[in-house]
């Protein structure tokens, strides 16, 4: 396969795998799971919790990063330049501020999901203040994330998700290759993503867990 091939499927994981995707593709994952469990769970319930983590940290997100890309505040919406970052991280960070409010108050998940809630905005947090410095990846941040909920899940029920765990860690170093194909990262920028978002989701849980 030739480098082009490569590069094009690289653009297309980091794409797919963006960080604003992949709370919803955690929600997704955790949903599934409940219904596995509990089928009698209202499909409405279902909807507006997937819906409204897509709305609060994907699409307010995103409408916010265009606008301010038309008002040239930013030269791109993919935010290729590290400088230009700070402003659409900190409304970012606000959305996700209300996030962890619809999930807490309004559909009133278990409060393991407060905590990863809470744990994914302060990693975006602080990729917004690393990232005026040093160009930390957003993209393994969230992956570490992901992965840090999916754990402090599985101690909440009890439960070992091996094929998640697994799964999401072949996943992270495809887009970790991806990240460094494209030159968008130093392979230390992209691990300390990945250790960042998964300490800072799952640290607060198992504070809790071992409380």
């Amino acid at each position: 396969m030739s480098h082009k091939f490569h590069i094009r499927l690289a653009q297309l994981l980091s794409l797919v795998f963006h960080p604003l995707f992949i709370p919803t593709y955690g929600m997704l994952l955790y949903m599934w799971y409940m219904l596995s469990r509990a089928p009698q769970l209202p499909g409405v319930y279902v909807g507006i919790t997937v819906i409204g983590t897509f709305v609060l940290t994907a699409f307010i997100p995103m409408m916010l990063i265009l606008l301010l890309w038309r008002r040239k505040v930013i030269s791109s919406p993919l935010l290729t330049e590290a400088a230009e970052r700070t402003t659409p991280y900190v409304y970012t960070t606000i959305s996700y501020g209300f996030w962890i409010y619809f999930l807490r108050f309004t559909m009133r998940l278990p409060h393991v999901w407060f905590y990863i809630a809470i744990g994914t905005t302060v990693a975006l947090l602080l990729v917004t203040i690393i990232n005026r410095r040093w160009k930390i990846s957003a993209h393994l941040t969230a992956l570490g994330g992901l992965l840090g909920g999916i754990c402090s899940l599985a101690l909440y029920y009890a439960i070992l998700p091996l094929w998640a765990i697994v799964g999401l860690l072949l996943l992270s170093l495809l887009v970790m290759y991806a990240r460094l194909l494209l030159n968008a990262h130093t392979p230390m920028q992209v691990v300390a993503g990945y250790m960042l978002g998964l300490l800072c989701t799952i640290t607060p849980n198992l504070i809790l867990y071992h409380a």
